[in-house]
């Protein structure tokens, strides 16, 4: 796999999505350590200064008054990391983790922070020995950063604390840096507040939610398309002219586009063309591209508020062009935050239009033709009945996800940190909310594609036709009630392969 190279001015999500899930190697640019040790003399200079300078001789947060002599400053580092490691709860994701880390480093190299270069070598050498410290899914407030997840990584570097084995089982951070001949570092001045002092969690959560959820918007155009054409809905709404030229928000457009040439060529589609005496489809059919195109045009929101913090350099003091070191409140997670809450919320309505649309077609009422709830003998068979349970469950817990993190807010640290961002808490829930609208797509896609099936002699759109026939060598299609979860996981496996899309687009052509 390709090398990822940090230097001094940012990285991309690419680069955070090849180390983060498929551990793509890390390397430091000449230019990146260059800037670490040609700042770390700035911070040198304040550490044997008289005068106090917060984080390099002084105490932290509401201790930040208590100036602290010069034998003692390495130890304050030190503790600081012992210390703030105080979260509590299941262990995060791999890959969380390896992103927070990645992205730590990116800061580190850009020079800004005064540390030196050994400090970003060793995160780098962990990166690339696959050591993933354990760091519980409490503790984070999202300002300043993400403090405490960050020190359990950088405790880990310290030495110290825990890691998870490729097993899941845990070990000692010491035991796991010995067995990769990696050195611990004995942190010196400031560097203990430059591994803990950033947005790296919640800006690694968004990334890796941006990258899930365009893939599960075009899955989504995938599905809905498959519904209405087992509905016997029209195409005629997804028509080019309708939505570029009528209303130009771009989102729509790609989504309508990828809805129409996926259901191209249906022999379904073409049986009522005429004599069909409905007007309109429901909402749920003829307004998906506006919905999947709306979470579109949030995505391209998210993009950009990622973008830029990409390229931002978190840490509070930082050190200027000038050398001068002075305090800011960069870290604030708000801005990251307030993007994820607004992805959550987007993606909690596609969950639920996606839920709406299979309960059509299991509704023998407003089905137009399928058996009821789309079972082989209906009375004796309940079919897909309680598929949809699930599926309402999953969208009944992302409406409470969608719930802003944002919004809250409480002092700590002695009311010095008076206003904190519950960023970390937006990400971790969006997560979650992501994991349940693949499922609920998962969902619509079993009932679609027995729908379509049912339609025969009448053949599907050929891109339809291939889903159907890419899913059916997991997920077996219509018979008697059998047990239905493993075939549900299963389907679910398909979307998140993207499977989904890659056999949609096998017949359609590259989807948006």
């Amino acid at each position: 796999m390709t090398r990822v190279e940090l230097g001094v001015s940012g990285t991309t999500a690419a680069d955070v999505l090849a180390v983060a899930r498929h551990d793509a190697p890390v390397a430091l640019s000449a230019a990146a350590v260059a800037a670490m040790q040609a700042t770390r003399s700035a911070v040198e200079l304040l550490a044997d200064a008289p005068e106090p300078a917060y984080g390099i001789s002084t105490g932290f947060g509401a201790l930040a008054t208590r100036h602290i002599p010069r034998e003692l400053r390495d130890d304050l580092q030190v503790s600081l990391i012992r210390s703030h490691a105080a979260g509590m709860g299941d262990p995060v994701e791999r890959e969380v983790v390896r992103a927070m880390m990645f992205l730590r480093c990116k800061t580190l190299a850009s020079g800004r922070t005064g540390a030196r270069p050994v400090v970003a070598e060793t995160l780098v050498a962990m990166l690339n020995a696959g050591i993933t410290p354990v760091v519980p899914e409490y503790g984070s407030l999202g300002c300043s950063g993400d403090l405490a997840p960050l020190a359990h990584s950088a405790l880990v570097l310290m030495g110290e604390g825990e890691v998870l084995g490729p097993d899941g089982a845990r070990e000692r951070g010491a035991d796991a840096m010995s067995r990769a001949g990696i050195e611990p570092v004995r942190l010196a001045a400031k560097e203990g507040l430059a591994l803990i002092n950033g947005t790296d969690g919640m800006l690694g959560m968004l990334v890796m939610a941006l990258a899930d959820l365009q893939s599960l918007c075009t899955a989504a155009d995938v599905t809905a398309a498959m519904s209405v054409e087992a509905l016997l809905g029209t195409d005629q709404a997804f028509r080019p002219e309708l939505h570029g030229p009528l209303r130009p928000h771009p989102g729509q457009a790609v989504s309508a586009d990828n809805m129409f040439r996926v259901m191209s060529g249906s022999q379904i589609i073409a049986s009522h063309r005429s004599g069909d005496t409905r007007v309109q489809d429901a909402y749920s059919c003829r307004c998906a591209p506006q919905v999947t195109g709306a979470v579109r045009d949030t995505l391209a929101h998210g993009v950009a508020v990622a973008s830029r913090e990409l390229a931002a350099t978190i840490d509070n003091p930082v050190v200027l062009e000038t050398g001068e070191v002075t305090s800011n409140g960069n870290f604030h997670g708000a801005p990251l935050g307030y993007a994820m809450d607004f992805l959550a919320i987007a993606l909690c309505d596609l969950a639920s239009m996606a839920e709406r649309r299979t309960d059509r077609l299991l509704d023998r009422a407003r089905s137009n033709g399928l058996p009821p709830f789309l079972a082989a003998n209906p009375g004796v068979d309940s079919g897909l009945m309680l598929a949809q349970y699930t599926q309402a469950a999953l969208v009944s817990e992302n409406k409470r996800l969608a719930q802003p993190a944002s919004v809250d807010s409480i002092p700590t640290s002695a009311m010095q940190e008076d206003h904190v961002s519950m960023g970390w808490s937006a990400g971790r829930k969006l997560r979650r909310a992501i994991m349940n609208l693949r499922r609920v797509l998962a969902v619509e896609l079993v009932a679609a594609a027995r729908a379509l099936e049912l339609r025969a002699p009448l053949e599907p759109a050929p891109a339809t036709a291939a889903v159907i026939h890419a899913l059916r060598e997991t997920v077996l299609g219509m018979g008697p009630d059998r047990f239905s979860a493993p075939e549900l996981e299963a389907a679910d496996a398909f979307v998140r392969s993207g499977r989904l899309v890659e056999a949609a687009a096998s017949v359609a052509g590259a989807l948006g």
